[in-house]
């Protein structure tokens, strides 16, 4: 078998961007030339899917940038069949990178005779050769329980602590960080505590399915500048009229700091005409012409830690080192200066 000099890393169609930034970066990092391997994938008239690999990838160390997006099954099959294409050809190993884990919020069976997708995805994954997943801010930690092989979950919030510490130096006295719903303090409370600001919560109940009844806030958010912290914005329906409860209960402002900008349907009309700010996204999913041409909608890079989180899987080193802001501030390389 060849011995491996370099991570290789194969994209299929639904974030091409990213994967050639981390491609790029990590060109910058290693000294050498990192491409993208040259490989078709497309569709027949039908539909179908088809993958031709035209390098040499026997005894390689293969990772597949495909974050499962929309259109979430097209995108899912392409990264299977990319992943079956490279066991055949005796990849060494397969990690697929996904950005975006998409049926992710399928966790649970939350009500009588409904799936667990994301389980069901889970074994198509390993069915298909993937032997290693590594992603980001994962909808539920759980889901890495799902998976018979070893998962590597990413966090946004230690990115989202060196974009707000520079984003509001000066005015860090006036932050407080709002977790948008009671099932996602603890994500809130983790960006709360890496920039030291107080959290809030904005309790909702529903009145029926995609219908927000009430909405309280709890705790005292006047005069502060408030950041709403989530995983996932679809809608924003629910974003934008919390946005609009906090400023009704006396936020000076109010700025949104989102992992995964989903923004389907009329979402970013809705956050053009909101109260909020500003809502800031990563680049995980790729943004269409429209969210790119809204004001208040601004975007931060994944691919450095990516970039850094496959040399130190194909290294060999901790990935867990990459949860540390201060660890990611060089690597974000003055992009961030506190």
């Amino acid at each position: 078998m060849p011995i491996t000099t370099a991570p290789k890393l194969i994209s299929g169609n639904a974030n091409r961007p990213l994967a050639q930034a981390v491609a790029s970066r990590m060109s910058m990092h290693r000294g050498v030339n990192v491409g993208l391997v040259d490989a078709r994938v497309e569709r027949f008239n039908d539909g179908e899917i088809f993958v031709e690999v035209y390098e040499n990838v026997r005894g390689e160390d293969m990772y597949i940038m495909q974050p499962t997006s929309n259109p979430a099954n097209d995108n899912l099959m392409e990264l299977l069949i990319i992943a079956d294409a490279l066991r055949r050809s005796s990849a060494a190993r397969i990690t697929a990178v996904i950005p975006y884990f998409g049926y992710a919020r399928q966790d649970r069976r939350s009500k009588a005779r409904t799936p667990i997708t994301a389980k069901l995805v889970a074994n198509m994954m390993v069915e298909s050769g993937i032997e290693r997943i590594l992603t980001l801010d994962l909808h539920a930690t759980q889901i890495q329980g799902f998976f018979d092989i070893p998962v590597d979950n990413l966090y946004a919030s230690p990115v989202f602590a060196l974009d707000v510490m520079h984003h509001f130096k000066g005015n860090m006295d006036d932050v407080m960080v709002v977790s948008p719903d009671v099932g996602g303090v603890a994500r809130a409370r983790d960006l709360a505590q890496r920039i030291n600001a107080p959290l809030s919560i904005v309790d909702k109940r529903r009145g029926k399915p995609g219908e927000v009844a009430e909405m309280t806030v709890i705790g005292d958010v006047k005069d502060r500048t408030c950041l709403i912290v989530d995983d996932i914005v679809d809608t924003a329906g629910t974003l934008c009229k919390a946005a609009e409860v906090l400023m009704e209960n006396g936020a000076k402002e109010v700025h949104s700091y989102i992992t995964h900008g989903v923004l389907s349907g009329p979402a970013v009309d809705r956050i053009s005409k909101s109260v909020m700010k500003n809502l800031v996204i990563s680049d995980t999913i790729q943004a269409t012409d429209a969210v790119l041409a809204c004001p208040n909608i601004r975007i931060v890079p994944t691919a450095p830690m990516f970039a850094q989180a496959i040399l130190n899987t194909w290294n060999g080193t901790s990935v867990s080192s990459l949860f540390d802001h201060k660890t990611l501030g060089p690597i974000y390389e003055g992009m961030y200066r506190s």
